[in-house]
């Protein structure tokens, strides 16, 4: 699932929902099943030397099945809710809704020009940015980012995202702007409306 965490992540808390007013399709545990079998074989592919590429379409309505039936319990704490539009030609958009006293807290500035010490509540983050891979490496460029509706600079963003992102390998968190290796020998992801080609 480590792939698909990948592109999840990036999207969600960059780290992506549908755009406003479109109302989200209904998630189904057989959508759910198709992508972890999607998962399981690009896996497969990636531990064995095959010369021939591999090409493995998910959907936009297989990830945010995923999201809803099995990725809840490999989300941070306080991280609920997440959902993720693929808008094509490399665009992605997404939501989640999180917990902002936690990011606050974590900082404790003393500043009061400090725009973290406004963050409050359970609110929904969105993000909307563009995808792009090449040989093993993705990068997410950030175009637009809210949180609560309310339009929020990159480095608010990140703030957001490098809480959320931290691990004992990682302890400052990630990086909007850091490359990422694919897993699995994943040689590119094209992101056409909807779906996402992966190409191994």
């Amino acid at each position: 699932m480590k792939l698909f965490l990948a592109v999840a992540s990036v999207a969600v808390l960059a780290a992506a929902v549908p755009e406003a007013g479109a109302p989200a399709p209904s998630a189904s545990r057989r959508d759910a099943e198709l992508l972890r079998q999607k998962v399981a074989t690009i896996n497969a592919h990636g531990e064995r030397r095959v010369s021939q590429p591999r090409r493995t379409t998910i959907t936009e309505n297989e990830v945010n099945a995923y999201l809803v039936f099995d990725a809840r319990e490999q989300l941070p704490a306080g991280v609920v809710d997440p959902s993720v539009t693929i808008l094509g030609t490399g665009r992605l958009a997404g939501r989640a809704v999180v917990d902002l006293d936690a990011v606050r807290r974590a900082k404790a500035s003393p500043s009061i020009l400090d725009p973290t010490n406004f963050l409050t509540g359970r609110l929904p983050v969105t993000a909307t940015g563009v995808l792009t891979t090449s040989n093993g490496v993705g990068r997410f460029q950030l175009e637009s980012a809210a949180v609560g509706g309310v339009p929020i600079p990159k480095i608010l963003l990140q703030e957001i995202v490098s809480y959320y992102s931290r691990t004992p390998e990682k302890p400052s968190g990630v990086g909007l702007d850091d490359p990422f290796a694919l897993p699995a020998r994943i040689r590119e992801i094209q992101v056409e409306r909807g779906q996402a080609i992966i190409v191994q």
